[in-house]
């Protein structure tokens, strides 16, 4: 074997090759004239060792994680390894079955830190002594013309991917819709992000991101001027013809509903519409320079919004099966799960529990059926709601017994709040009995609880249709 003549055949085709993924598999295609081994290059792309070019295999680990294997001990000691016996080295990867030995060693910047591997496995016999001398000539070439072409980096498909997995992550849809903006910002290239979502009322923006840039602040100011109508129009747009995008050429004016984006600056835009028309919105990603955005582009914005979009749609069914899960299906207010979890936070002295018993409600229920009765129920729970103070809880904990938990400064005003709650409760042509009670320094809650029952039961003992203060 003409050593020699490996590093010339390796130096003579680095230079033509005009990106880092061809120059990585023009030195494969190079080493693989002269030896059988399956050869790979992996670099480190955020954080993984990713294999950008490699002679075929049965299987080829896309990536691997920096401390892992053979590859991963070569990366970050720095130190090139020579396996005769990969049988005896227990951080060999099994790439084919029949492996018998590997050569793998750092790729250098020309500042001398790692920034991937060469990887050489047999499956006969092979002069190590001799490969390793070649692979670290070659790969100190390798690493010279990388740097020369930028260094390692991500393809965008990856970084869609890669932001993808992170948008799935997501628990709350804060994080979700600003790791959308995040993927939209990397993944385009472009400076900016804004996600326009369906609300209650029509369409809003969706929440900005812990870092918003520049532009991205000026466009929400501009829209959110411009109105919920303007919005609307932005949204029919992209649902009504689909992803559009600016082609980078000046003097064309505007289309009437993309007037606010271009009062904040935008020169380049790509609308991309995210989820289904009736209540989804548009991803709106922009840039100050005048560019001529490809197709591709817009196809990853498209993934990219329909990725979101699967994400949001599965985090707000979550949210939907949890209060379900939380609340009284009749009344939609929170039932016992919830108000053990509350009172088990009560402040002695300041938290007071309202026992709340409907008057009379067996006998609506044999008279008139359990329907009339339901509804009864139903119109009891939006009168004392509406009777309570912001940040006043209500919850139904047994069939026509509800239970609030408020704040208070004194007893005397839990007394109050509850007498607001009977005259509720005759305004609609009910009457209630309430029992007050507040947790005592060491009381557990349920006790609190028993002594508010006990106060409401004294208030039954005498005709009902009142409010009693169990004993400090």
């Amino acid at each position: 074997m003409d050593h020699q003549q490996v590093i010339r055949d390796v130096t003579v085709r680095l230079p033509l090759a005009p990106t880092v993924a061809e120059v990585c598999q023009a030195t494969v295609d190079a080493l693989a004239r002269y030896t059988p081994a399956t050869i790979a290059v992996l670099l480190h792309v955020n954080g993984r060792l990713r294999c950008v070019a490699a002679t075929g295999s049965w299987q080829v680990f896309a990536t691997v994680a920096p401390a892992a294997g053979i590859v991963g001990r070569v990366f970050t000691g720095g130190e090139p390894a020579v396996v005769p016996n990969v049988t005896t080295d227990p951080d060999h990867i099994p790439v084919r079955p029949d492996v018998t030995a590997e050569v793998c060693v750092p790729v250098f910047d020309p500042a001398g830190r790692p920034i991937g591997v060469l990887d050489l496995q047999w499956t006969g016999p092979a002069e190590l002594a001799a490969w390793r001398a070649t692979a670290e000539r070659v790969a100190g070439r390798l690493g010279a013309r990388i740097v020369a072409l930028g260094g390692p980096a991500e393809s965008r498909s990856e970084k869609l991917l890669r932001h993808a997995a992170a948008m799935a992550a997501a628990t709350t849809e804060w994080d979700l819709l600003a790791a959308a903006i995040r993927a939209a910002r990397d993944v385009s290239a472009l400076h900016a992000a804004v996600l326009v979502l369906a609300g209650r009322t029509g369409p809003r923006l969706g929440d900005p991101t812990a870092t918003p840039g520049e532009l991205e602040t000026r466009m929400r100011a501009e829209l959110t001027e411009a109105g919920p109508q303007a919005l609307r129009r932005i949204v029919d747009r992209a649902h009504r013809y689909g992803a559009g995008h600016t082609l980078g050429e000046p003097g064309h004016p505007p289309t009437e509903e993309h007037e606010p984006l271009v009062r904040a600056g935008v020169r380049t835009l790509v609308a991309v519409p995210v989820g289904p028309a009736d209540g989804g919105g548009v991803l709106l990603v922009a840039d100050e320079r005048l560019l001529r955005p490809d197709p591709r582009t817009v196809n990853l914005m498209e993934l990219l919004a329909g990725q979101a979009w699967s994400c949001l749609d599965r985090l707000r069914t979550l949210d939907r099966l949890r209060e379900q899960a939380s609340s009284d299906p009749l009344t939609g207010l929170r039932h016992t799960g919830p108000f053990g979890r509350r009172i088990a936070t009560a402040t002695p002295g300041r938290t007071a529990l309202l026992a709340i018993d409907v008057d009379g409600f067996k006998i609506v229920n044999d008279t008139y059926g359990h329907q009339a009765g339901d509804r009864v129920l139903v119109g009891l729970a939006r009168a004392l709601e509406g009777a309570l103070r912001q940040g006043d809880e209500l919850y139904r904990i047994g069939g026509d017994e509800f239970v609030a938990v408020i704040e208070v400064s004194r007893p005397e005003e839990a007394v109050r709040v509850a007498e607001r709650l009977t005259e509720a409760a005759r305004r609609i042509g009910r009457t209630i009995s309430v029992g007050v009670a507040l947790p005592r320094p060491g009381e557990s809650p349920e006790l609190t609880l028993r002594r508010a029952d006990q106060a409401l039961y004294a208030v039954k003992r005498q005709g009902r249709d009142g409010v009693h203060l169990s004993a400090a």
